[in-house]
């Protein structure tokens, strides 16, 4: 499997991020997350006047096995579609990226259609979708393998070009199903509590992605009984989620900030911390989704998203409205006065 050299921020400087974002001319803890976000960046940065350079948001997209037992409310050619619909700029993903800056990169991993048409989505198709992990395991072992590069090499490529703050997003029908499983398997939950509506499905449409899923984790635990996280992730992955997990990886590796998107992305990030523990530190949650699962990966990784405003559309839509409170973190470090450069009286 492919390796990567993260470590943690040297916490040492810890102490020193708190005294300068206490000597701000403020009361004391005045600006809330905004400060919690500020050392955090800090110290993935190594510095008390850290920058945000380039921003890069990569979607990767695939289309997954599992999609044929009816888990989605969605059908399936709504990934193809969407992703022309993305190199027109008519996506929402394409609206944020536009309003906020973003260096959009479009990515097919695994679409079940012909791209090549379309010069604006870089082609890197593994195959046309996974295989159904109802039955047999999603991707092989080199699949997984090949997934995980594509990830290292759009992180590397955005930070070839100054990027130093990146996000993902996904474009998959059926893949709050792999991710449901992941949040299971991963973080020692009761499946019912993992599963939602992901695009829309009512009551009976829930019951049955329960049942399926439930089916195919039996069978699955049949074969492997204690199974590593590496097997896990391969057995029920997507190649859009594989490749979201490589790319976050090397973005810790390089030092860079990552804004987590919504359930899909967080149970990347989850996959991540499991296989390298000192990934999270550079992880900052955009958006707190309604999917039911949610609550419990934010929770399983210490988290608490920026935003709550209802999002389920995937694509990191709501990592990328996240993206200005980061902005202000920063500013606040760099632009506010100090209570001796402003003459004002220390008054705790």
């Amino acid at each position: 499997m492919n390796t990567y050299s993260i470590t943690s921020p040297d916490y040492r400087l810890k102490e020193q991020i708190q005294q300068r974002i206490d000597n701000l001319n403020k009361p004391l803890g005045a600006l809330g997350r905004l400060e919690e976000i500020a050392s955090q960046i800090c110290l993935a940065q190594q510095t008390c006047h850290p920058a945000l350079q380039h921003p890069c948001h990569v979607l990767f997209a695939a289309d997954h096995g599992i999609e044929h037992e009816g888990v989605s409310a969605s059908p399936r050619e709504i990934t193809w579609q969407q992703m022309i619909n993305f190199t027109q700029g008519g996506g929402g993903v394409n609206m944020f990226c536009r309003q906020h800056g973003f260096e959009l990169l479009l990515v097919d991993v695994g679409v079940d259609y012909n791209l090549s048409g379309y010069p604006q989505i870089i082609s890197r198709k593994i195959a046309w979708g996974t295989r159904n992990f109802l039955y047999e395991a999603a991707m092989s072992e080199e699949e997984m393998e090949r997934a995980l590069q594509v990830g290292t090499e759009m992180t590397d490529r955005c930070r070839k070009n100054g990027c130093n703050i990146i996000c993902f997003g996904e474009m998959g029908i059926g893949n709050t199903s792999p991710s449901a499983v992941w949040l299971h398997l991963l973080g020692n939950h009761p499946l019912e509590e993992c599963i939602g509506c992901g695009s829309g499905l009512n009551s009976e449409g829930v019951s049955h992605k329960y049942k399926v899923l439930s089916t195919a984790v039996n069978r699955f635990r049949q074969t492997h009984p204690t199974p590593t996280t590496e097997e896990i992730i391969r057995y029920f992955g997507g190649f859009e989620m594989v490749a979201a997990v490589g790319a976050m990886l090397r973005a810790a590796e390089l030092g860079m900030i990552i804004l987590v998107d919504g359930f899909i992305m967080s149970a990347c990030m989850l996959a991540a911390s499991r296989l390298y523990p000192a990934t999270r530190a550079y992880a900052l949650f955009g958006h707190e989704g309604e999917e039911r699962g949610h609550r419990l990966l934010l929770a399983d990784l210490h988290a608490r998203g920026l935003l709550q405003l209802g999002f389920r559309l995937g694509e990191g839509t709501g990592a990328l409205c996240a993206y200005p409170i980061i902005e202000s973190a920063v500013h606040m470090m760099n632009e506010m006065n100090t209570f001796d450069q402003s003459h004002i009286t220390k008054y705790f």
